[in-house]
C-alpha cells in the first residue's frame, strides 16, 4: 500500500477470486439497486446457488430494516471470514484499470464501455455535510438517516466491497486513457459476462510503475490550484475539488461515519481510514447519465392536489394520451417551465408544468415537497428507481404514483457543485440499474 496524501489517495492491496471461482456466479450488482422488485434478487439467488459469491458477503437493501436483518448481517460477516480462512480472495498490491460493456438492449448508454480505475480514498479528505470545500465531495444531499443501517453493517466486517464511482472533470484525458492506450502490455485479471444481462466487464493489473506514476501526475495537475481556478472561473483562493461522488454517496458517507467513530481507538493509519472506489472521467464516452424517477406507494392523499396546493398559478398539469407521449413531452422540455411526468395515482398519464421555479432543476422543486409529503404521512413509503418502464410498471399499480423526471448534462456536474454545493439527493444516476458497478473486488478494512 502507497499513500499519496496531498490528492488524498492510496495505491491499495485489492483482494480478487482465487483461480477456480466462477465470477459469473461471483459477481453481483450494487445492493442499492432493485430495493422494488425482489424477482430480481430471487434470479440472482438461483443463479449463485452454493457457489462463493458476493452475494454472501454483502446486504441487499431490499432487506434492511426488515425481519431478520441482524441475522443476514452476522451471516454476511461469518461468510466474509470463512472466504478469507479458505482463501477464496487472494491480494494483490496495485491500481485495477476496468473496462465496462453495456449489452446493446440497455440505456441510452447501451453498446459503449465505460472506463475506470481502482484506487482508495482518503475519507480525511472528505466531508458530505452541506457547504462542504473538501477535496472529495458529495454530489447530491445526503440523508443522515440513511447511515446508521449502513453503518451496522460496515461495523465490525473484515472486508469493504465497493459499488462506489467516483468522477474526475478531466476533458484532455490525462488519467485514466493513458493506462486504457496501453492495456494489450498488461496483466488481464478477469474477464467475464456479468448476471442478468448486464454486460461484459474486463480488468487489468496496472503493474507498470509508469503508468501508476502517469496516474498520480495527471491527478495533481488536476488539482493545481491555479489550474483549478481558471478552468471554472473562480477566485484564486477556491478549495479545490477533485474528486466528486457519482454513485454510492451513501456508501461513501457511510464508510467516513464509521470511520470518524473509530479514529479516536485505532490511531490514522488504521486501513479503515480509506475507502476502495472506481474511478471515472465525466468526459468518458461510455459513460451516460440517466435521472433517478420516484415511486409513491401506498397513496393516502392526492399528491397532485399538494402540487396545485404548493404551487398555485404556477401549476399545470395536462393528461398524456399514453405513457410513451408522457416520457416525450418530458424529454423534449420547455424552455418556460420545468416539466415532470405522471402515471397513477387516481390518473392515468399526464406531465405538470411548473412555471417561475426556484430551483434550478425539476427534481429541486419535486423533492421537498415530496418531503413534507412523507412526513405528513400522505403515502406509506417511495422508492427511487430507474427506467420509465420500471417507474410506469410501479406507478400503474393500485395505490400507487410514479413520477418520472428528465435528466441533467453530465458536463454540468462538476461547475454546478462548485458553485451552488450538492444537488438536491438522487438527481442523477450513472446509467440505469443493470448497468451499475458490480461487486469483484473486495479490501480489508480490519
Amino acid at each position: 500500500m502507497k499513500n499519496i496524501p496531498d490528492i488524498g489517495i492510496q495505491i491499495p492491496e485489492i483482494l480478487l477470486p482465487k483461480d477456480g471461482v466462477d465470477l459469473h456466479k461471483w459477481a453481483v450488482i450494487a445492493v442499492d439497486q432493485f430495493t422494488s422488485q425482489p424477482e430480481y434478487w430471487e434470479q440472482a439467488e438461483a443463479i449463485v446457488g452454493d457457489a462463493p459469491s458476493t452475494l454472501r458477503i454483502t446486504l441487499p437493501e431490499i432487506y434492511l430494516e426488515r425481519p431478520g436483518e441482524a441475522e443476514r448481517i452476522q451471516s454476511v460477516r461469518k461468510t466474509m471470514r470463512e472466504y478469507m480462512d479458505a482463501g477464496i480472495l487472494e491480494p494483490r498490491e496495485g491500481l485495477i484499470y476496468v473496462e465496462r460493456t453495456v449489452p446493446s438492449s440497455l440505456g441510452t448508454g447501451a453498446g459503449k464501455t465505460r472506463k475506470g480505475l481502482m484506487m482508495c480514498l482518503d475519507l480525511e479528505r472528505y466531508d458530505y455535510t452541506k457547504g462542504s470545500t473538501s477535496l472529495i465531495r458529495a454530489t447530491e444531499g445526503t440523508i443522515i438517516d440513511r447511515l446508521p443501517p449502513r453503518m451496522k453493517i460496515r461495523t465490525g466486517a473484515p472486508l469493504e466491497l465497493p459499488h462506489i464511482l467516483v468522477l474526475i472533470d478531466d476533458p484532455q484525458k490525462t488519467v485514466i486513457e493513458p493506462i486504457g492506450a496501453a492495456k494489450d502490455k498488461l496483466q488481464k485479471l478477469y474477464d467475464f459476462e456479468l448476471m442478468l444481462e448486464s454486460g461484459h466487464i474486463v480488468g487489468y493489473a496496472v503493474d507498470d510503475q509508469e503508468l501508476e506514476n502517469g496516474v498520480v501526475a495527471a491527478l495533481r495537475a488536476l488539482a493545481q490550484p491555479e489550474a483549478f481556478t481558471a478552468k471554472y472561473g473562480l477566485d484564486a483562493d477556491a478549495p479545490v475539488l477533485l474528486f466528486a461522488m457519482g454513485d454510492g454517496n451513501h456508501s461513501l458517507a457511510t464508510a467516513k461515519a464509521v470511520w470518524e467513530q473509530m479514529k479516536p481507538n485505532v490511531g490514522m493509519e488504521h486501513p479503515a481510514r480509506y475507502a476502495l472506489v472506481e474511478l471515472e472521467n465525466v468526459h468518458d464516452e461510455g459513460l451516460e447519465f440517466e435521472p433517478i424517477h420516484r415511486v409513491l406507494f401506498g397513496l393516502k392523499t392526492d399528491f397532485y392536489a399538494v402540487l396545485a396546493e404548493k404551487f398555485g398559478a404556477d401549476y399545470t398539469y395536462t393528461p398524456s394520451a399514453s405513457a410513451d407521449e408522457m416520457v416525450q413531452t418530458v424529454n423534449a422540455g420547455d424552455p418556460a417551465g420545468q416539466l415532470i411526468g405522471f402515471v397513477g395515482g387516481g390518473k392515468g398519464f399526464g406531465v405538470a408544468r411548473i412555471a417561475n421555479p426556484a430551483s434550478n432543476l425539476p427534481v429541486g422543486s419535486l423533492q421537498p415537497v415530496l418531503d413534507t409529503f412523507l412526513k405528513q404521512e400522505g403515502a406509506e413509503k417511495i422508492d427511487y428507481v430507474h427506467g420509465a418502464d420500471v417507474t410506469v410498471r410501479l406507478g400503474q399499480q393500485p395505490g400507487n404514483l410514479g413520477i418520472y423526471l428528465p435528466g441533467m448534462a453530465k458536463g454540468d456536474l462538476f461547475k454546478t457543485v462548485i458553485l451552488d454545493g450538492a444537488l438536491p439527493r438522487k438527481t442523477f444516476s450513472m446509467g440505469e440499474a443493470r448497468e451499475k458497478r458490480f461487486y469483484v473486488e473486495a479490501r480489508k478494512i480490519q
